[in-house]
This record gives structure tokens, C-alpha cells and sequence, in this order.
């Protein structure tokens, strides 16, 4: 995979992630207890031989820096690297990336420079673990300008997805965004072409683009180049380029999820502690998902009750009971609060014990969860102060709403508390 370079998608704004995206870039938000979802695509590269890799971001972009150099060191004996490359003003292009082919084409004049064979052009928001040269295997084998990963879909799901018709060799020749009705029936296809069973392919009659792309590298080039007012690759670039160019169909017909909304992301976070087998698994020792090493004690778990969960490294529960949760590295819990449905992010420093002790004297709120809490339903961004006898279980089951001068956002009934939020004693929400 020498001749690949990768290029990932660091998103916009995430403005459907806010507030988890208010500090950081979408990328950089912690995932599973440990990880960062920037890890799992470039994890993905890594695993499938490929080591030249650059993300693309524009906003809040310091803590994604910071973890990619501290995380992605290799050998100076091997070729390869993960940098940053943020959006800048140039004499000849005074604007901010416009969409996904814009930031791409910003930047074009340095991936040129690679004497490469094919563009790897990945997402920075979705959980999933590919094989990337099975992929790329697929581009080369149908000699395509251009190749979409799809996922088959049924028709329960398919509306809510941009879809595309095959021929009979897999390749694309019509693409529909979110049809409905007879325009959706119009769009049913013969999974079985891309590898699906007769029974697999009668369930799911669709397939729909995971943002996820191969390009040749004269077509990129020369897509890019010629259709200077095309700025987003699903919506501009790949549909008008199917009449002419060679766009073809590769089926990942595995676990998928695109976590770009705070709904997505918190089902997708607490389906890692299904029993007996979540939908997706960290523990793949042949195709691991990396990230940075921190070095942490091992978690302390003092007379308390721990189910269906995930506990990061470094945390620490007292006399507690954790249900149905993911706590990241650093957490603490203190005696007589209950966790349930929750994922809390951690902290990213600890408190020394006389720090806590002084913090208490004076009034303040020391970072974790006090004592005698609840918190159901949640996300906990790092570093937040959970006072004691505090109840943060969305009582008045409110959809939506922002109290961000109290500290936090409900969004589809979870109550997300911000990040270095304080939460005093005897709240509820």
C-alpha cells in the first residue's frame, strides 16, 4: 500500500456534536473511555499497511494536535506520518474549506507531490473496522476512477441515507439523496452483485454511501481541477462525475456508524458494554484500534457494584454502583452515587487528596462525581465538578434545551454536561 496516500476528513463546525465539539474539534472528542474518534480511521490505515496520512480540520483544532503528536510516532526507520493540516488563507484562495472536496482541493498542490496511485479519502467521525486494501484491492481489480464503500440498507433505514443504483458490474449510474415513496423503490438494487446471499440481499435492497472514497489520482486531480465550484464529494463531485468516469461499488457488509450527532454518538458509546457480543469490539488484537499511551495506575473499584460496563484506566469508585456505562480514564465516583446509562469522559488531570480536601473547606467542587448523586441518561464531558446530593436525570423528560450558564445541554433527551462544568451540591436536573 506504498502507492496510497490517506486523507481524512476532519469535519466542519460538528455542530450537531455541540456541545462536545464547544472546545475541540469533532475528531478530537473522547470515545469508549480511551480513545479519540480521529483513532479509529487512522487506526484502520495503519492496520491495512498504509502510513502516509493527513487529517484535514479547520475548527478548535489544538487538542486534536496535540494528541496526533503525541500519539502517532513512527520509527525513523520507517517511512510514514499522521499530520495536521488545518485550513489557512493563501494569496490565491482567501477562504476557509467550503466543504469536503474544497479542503481537499486547498491542499491539492501538496498531495500531488506524493508519486502515489490512489487517494484514500476517509471520514473522521464513524466507527467502524476496514480493511483498507480489500478496498483499494477493488478499485484496481474494475480499473475504477472512483470507488464508493457502501453499506446495504433496508427499507426501514434507507430514506434517511443518499443511495445510488448499480449495474450489473458494480458500477454506479444513479445516485438519490433521502428519496421517498416510488422515488425510493426506484432505487432498490441486486445486492447480490457486490457479495451478498439471496436472503441477505432480499432484506437489505439498498445501498448507501459511507463517505468513504478511492480516487485515482489523475481523476481526483482532474475533478477537482475542472469543476472548480464543486465543494462537497457526496453531493457535487461523485454524482456528476458517474456519466463520465468509471465510479464503482464496494460492499462492507460489517458494523458501521456514522456518530456525527450526539443520539449516535452516546448509542454507539453504550453499545460497547452489550453482552455477549457488542456490535463492535475493541478487543481485536489482530486489527487494533491505537491511541495514546498514558501511562495510568490501574482503576480501584473500593466495595462497589459494577455491571454491563466499561471502566477506563486510572479511575477510581467509592462504595458506588455503576450500571450500563462507559467511565473514562480518571474518573471518580464517590460514595453513595449510582451511574446508570451514562457515559462520563473522565478528567484529564487528578486531583491531589489536600487539593480536594481544601476545595471542600472552601465551598468549591471538587472534579468527579460527590457523594449520594445520580446520574442517568448523561454524558459527562472531562473535567466536570458533580457536586453531592446532586440528581441529573432529565425529571421533566425535556427533549431539548440549552443552560449553558448552568452548565449543560439536553439534546434528544440526554442531558450532555459540559466540559470543566461545576454542578453544585443539591442539583437537579
Amino acid at each position: 500500500m506504498k502507492k496510497v496516500l490517506a486523507i481524512i476528513l476532519g469535519g466542519g463546525a460538528g455542530t450537531r456534536l455541540y456541545p462536545l465539539t464547544k472546545l475541540r474539534a469533532k475528531p478530537a472528542v473522547p470515545l469508549a473511555g480511551k480513545y479519540r474518534l480521529i483513532d479509529v480511521p487512522v487506526s484502520n490505515c495503519i492496520n491495512s499497511d498504509i502510513f502516509e496520512i493527513y487529517v484535514l480540520t479547520q475548527y478548535n483544532s489544538a487538542s486534536l494536535n496535540r494528541h496526533i503528536a503525541r500519539t502517532y510516532n513512527f520509527s525513523h526507520f520507517k517511512e510514514g506520518f499522521v499530520e495536521i493540516l488545518a485550513a489557512q488563507q493563501t494569496p490565491e484562495n482567501p477562504n476557509w474549506f467550503q466543504g469536503t472536496a474544497d479542503a481537499v482541493r486547498q491542499y491539492l498542490w501538496l498531495f500531488e507531490e506524493f508519486k502515489v496511485d490512489e487517494y484514500l479519502i476517509l471520514s473522521g467521525d464513524h466507527l467502524y473496522r476496514m480493511d483498507c486494501r480489500e478496498f483499494i484491492q477493488r478499485h484496481r481489480d474494475t480499473n475504477a476512477d472512483i470507488t464508493l464503500s457502501v453499506i446495504p440498507i433496508d427499507e426501514a433505514r434507507a430514506s434517511d441515507f443518499g443511495l445510488m443504483k448499480i449495474d450489473p458490474s458494480g458500477r454506479i449510474v444513479d445516485f438519490s439523496e433521502k428519496p421517498k415513496g416510488d422515488e425510493l423503490h426506484k432505487m432498490q438494487v441486486d445486492t447480490t452483485t457486490l457479495g451478498l446471499s439471496p436472503e441477505e440481499a432480499k432484506a437489505n435492497p439498498y445501498i448507501a454511501s459511507m463517505g468513504i472514497y478511492v480516487f485515482k489520482r489523475e481523476a481526483l486531480i482532474e475533478l477537482l481541477r475542472k469543476y472548480p465550484e464543486h465543494t462537497d464529494f457526496g453531493k457535487e463531485v461523485i454524482p456528476n462525475s458517474a456519466k463520465d468516469y468509471n465510479v464503482q461499488a464496494y460492499l462492507f457488509n460489517d458494523y458501521w456508524e456514522d456518530i456525527g450527532t450526539i443520539k449516535a454518538f452516546y448509542d454507539a458509546n453504550l453499545a460497547l458494554t452489550k453482552q455477549p457480543q457488542p456490535p463492535f469490539s475493541f478487543y481485536d488484537e489482530e486489527a487494533p484500534i491505537y491511541t495514546r499511551g498514558r501511562y495510568l495506575p490501574p482503576s480501584k473499584m473500593l466495595d462497589s457494584q459494577v455491571s454491563s460496563s466499561m471502566i477506563g484506566e486510572g479511575c477510581i469508585l467509592k462504595q458506588c454502583r455503576i450500571h450500563h456505562s462507559v467511565l473514562g480514564i480518571r474518573s471518580r465516583v464517590e460514595e453513595g452515587s449510582v451511574v446508570e446509562d451514562t457515559l462520563i469522559m473522565g478528567a484529564d488531570y487528578y486531583q491531589p487528596l489536600a487539593e480536594q480536601k481544601s476545595r471542600h473547606r472552601d465551598g468549591k467542587i471538587p472534579v468527579g462525581i460527590g457523594t449520594n448523586s445520580t446520574v442517568r441518561g448523561a454524558i459527562i464531558d472531562k473535567n466536570a465538578c458533580i457536586g453531592s446530593d446532586v440528581q441529573i436525570i432529565n425529571k421533566d423528560h425535556v427533549e431539548e434545551a440549552d443552560r449553558e450558564s448552568q452548565g449543560f445541554y439536553i439534546r434528544s433527551g440526554i442531558v450532555v454536561v459540559l466540559k470543566n462544568a461545576v454542578i453544585p451540591d443539591g442539583t437537579i436536573i
